[in-house]
């Protein structure tokens, strides 16, 4: 049974590992290690704040065909078991090839979806919320909107991300603004209990945002190092700064 949009909001305060995934040679998917892989997360893992997002940019989705994400998708959630949540990456150009992938995550079991702004065309403003009002329309479970504009060519601004944060499927925002000053300006917009605001550029970046009261971050180094990347989200909690500067210069040399 998926996590509930209300709870996935609250869930995703936590380090949320973008997996990668692992080839064979020849160029198909290695399943075998992206089990060995997911059971490495659980095993260390389960029962703390973190959670899983399959087939996103590290998991290079761009590169799979949908039936490989949707097999990706199923080999984590099944490998999870349901001791860590599952957020599928479910990104596509245009509106309805999103709903259909995010509905097949959704019926395998994904406890949430994460999309990119529609890239190619860039669409008007009120096309921007349209794409994700229509897919949260479609879902029973929480959607997280990635604010990434290196990849996509635009940024949702905030007063944009506020309207999305009032439909109660859309819990999140990976934030990917390299700004701290606009981190900021897209939390002071957003109502916290409506939507999560994530530094979605890693952990260093992290540090710098957790002064202002980010709650959680996406992580690619916890891949192989989670208990770094889970100390710093406990330092930061704590307000123990001394703490989260001794753990930046063990995880700034692994970037």
């Amino acid at each position: 049974m998926a996590i509930t949009p209300e709870v996935m909001r609250e869930t995703i305060k936590a380090v949320v590992v973008v997996q990668a995934t692992p080839f064979n040679r020849d160029g198909s998917l290695d399943l075998d290690g992206l089990k060995a892989n997911t059971r490495f997360l659980v095993e260390r893992c389960a029962g703390k704040r973190m959670v899983l997002v399959p087939t996103g940019s590290t998991g290079e989705a761009y590169a799979l065909s949908d039936a490989e994400r949707l097999k990706v998708i199923e080999t984590v959630i099944d490998c999870a078991a349901g001791k860590l949540p599952v957020i599928a990456g479910t990104s596509k150009a245009g509106t309805d090839g999103t709903i259909e992938l995010s509905r097949a995550a959704q019926s395998a079991g994904a406890d949430g979806v994460q999309v990119i702004l529609p890239y190619y065309h860039v669409p008007s403003e009120d096309g921007l919320v349209r794409h994700y009002l229509r897919l949260a329309d479609a879902l029973r479970i929480g959607v997280v909107i990635y604010n990434n504009t290196a990849v996509s060519k635009l940024w949702m601004p905030p007063h944009l991300m506020a309207r999305c944060a009032e439909h109660p499927n859309i819990i999140g925002d990976k934030e990917n603004t390299g700004e701290v000053t606009l981190y900021k300006a897209m939390r002071d917009a957003i109502d916290p209990a409506k939507m999560t605001v994530l530094c979605g550029l890693g952990d260093l970046q992290f540090a710098y945002t957790a002064a202002l009261g980010c709650p959680g971050f996406i992580s690619i180094t916890a891949n192989f190092a989670p208990e770094l990347s889970l100390d710093l989200l406990e330092a930061a909690d704590a307000c123990d700064f001394v703490r989260v500067r001794d753990l930046m210069a063990k995880i700034g040399p692994l970037y």
